[in-house]
Formats: structure tokens, sequence, C-alpha cells
């Protein structure tokens, strides 16, 4: 099941509760995809934004995500510009994730600019896919296409945890807008990941990304990503990652918890 048909097969179960069926497409492991966790969270918090723009959410994947979940959403506080929503979602083992959401309306402002200038590259047609036939890729990755621009693979014993890549959708029907992103933008696995030599399992603890952009669009679907591991320590990883379009515009940047068991 490809994203878009995905997201639309929500069923409402409350007031602002939406429960869906993850296939088996979408499995990271023993548990779904955390973009596409933090997507249907999203998914139930929208109707509370009074159509405010997303400007940044907060995840915690606190347990397994499988089969069927349902997402309550709560409004935590509405002001004039801003809309706060926490997201539980429920799986059948009890709690799954908990997230808040941050909605805000534009506002005119004096201060404008963005320190975060795109990694030189090359294109997406001239780089070469990040998982090309390997049969061992996780599940939900074939719902991408996601190529290596720079930096090593994992499991390389580089010197150090830095890749850049490019990645899409690969249902071409997905129009970029904060649900589809958020859904792409988790994609990479972690960037410590190319300084072991071997296997290594990793669970993601929590992920925090912020929305630099009310105008979400890019060409053909493309957009670069830079993940970087700052520390690695006691078996917890803590790293940042950006998220530009096709135009080198800056789109999202973000920061995630990652246990390694390595």
């Amino acid at each position: 099941m490809d994203f878009k048909t995905l997201m639309r097969s929500g069923k409402q179960t409350g007031d602002h509760a939406i429960s869906f069926h993850v296939p088996d497409s979408w499995m990271q492991g023993r548990t779904t995809y955390g973009g596409l966790t933090a997507a249907l969270c999203l998914e139930a918090a929208m109707p509370t934004s009074g159509e405010r723009p997303i400007r940044s959410a907060q995840i915690a994947f606190v347990g397994p995500v499988s089969g069927d979940v349902e997402c309550t959403a709560t409004l935590l506080r509405e002001g004039k510009n801003t809309v706060f929503t926490s997201v539980r979602m429920i799986g059948e083992t009890g709690v799954a994730a908990e997230a808040i959401f941050a909605f805000g309306a534009h506002r005119e402002s004096s201060l404008n600019f963005a320190h975060l200038p795109a990694p030189e590259v090359t294109a997406p047609d001239e780089t070469a896919s990040f998982f090309g036939d390997s049969p061992k890729r996780p599940a939900f990755t074939r719902n991408f296409n996601i190529r290596l621009a720079k930096g090593k693979p994992p499991m390389s014993g580089a010197a150090d945890a830095d890749m850049s890549l490019w990645m899409r959708h690969k249902d071409g029907a997905v129009a970029p807008d904060a649900l589809s992103v958020l859904a792409l933008a988790d994609a990479p696995p972690p960037a410590a990941l190319t300084m072991l030599t071997g296997p290594a399992r990793i669970s993601s603890m929590t992920w925090m990304t912020e929305f630099l952009t009310d105008d979400i669009q890019t060409q053909e679907g493309w957009f670069l990503a830079r993940h970087v591991a700052d520390t690695s320590k006691d078996g917890y990883n803590s790293q940042a990652m950006t998220l530009w379009n096709m135009s080198g515009q800056p789109i999202m940047i973000g920061r995630q918890t990652i246990a390694v068991f390595a």
C-alpha cells in the first residue's frame, strides 16, 4: 500500500480519533517505520490546527507499532496565532507513541534569514541508489527512492558519521506537504552506522523536527537530507538532520535520540 492510499485509509473512531491498519510493507523490523508513525499522529492532529501550518513536532517512540493502531488528538491550547496539540497512538500492545505538535499562523517579521547552506552534491539522476538491489533492506524503504550523494554507507567503517542523501516518495502522486515530508525525513538509517563494520540493532527513541517554511515545494519530489551523528556514548546516539528542497532552500531541521546495541 503506497503512502497516499494508506493516509486515506484512516477511519474516524471518535472526536479527533482515527484508526489505521499498518501493512507489512511499512515495517522496520518488528515495528512500523518511525516517519510513518509520526505522519499518522500528525494526520490525527491536523483537524485541531485551525488550518495553521505546522511549525514543530516532538515524537516519542514508546513501544512497537504494528497492525491496527488508533491515534487520538487532544487540543492543549489554542491562541490567536498558535495551537498546541498532543497525540497518543495506541497499538496492539498498549501505548506506542506520544507526540506534541505546534501549529502557527504566518506572521510578517523584520527577521528573515537561514544560515543553512546545502552541501555540494551530485544531482539525483547522477547519484547511485543507496540500497541497490539488496534483499536485506528494511521493508519500508521500498516505498522511497533513496540515493547516497555524499558520505559512506552503513557498516563501512567510515571515519566520521556524516552522510547526505537524495530522497523522495516512490509514489509519484505524493504532493510535497507537511505530512509527506514528515513521513520521508526519517527514512535514512542513523548516520553513526557508517562507522561500524558489522550489523547492529538500533531503535529510535525520540525525534524532534522543526518546519522552516509553510511553503513546502520541490522539483520532481526530491529532497536532500544531511544526517550527522554528534555524539554516541553509553549505547545512545544523538544526531542532527537538515532537509532541503531541490533549489537548496531549507525545509526542516531536527534532532534524534537513538539506542544503539553495538
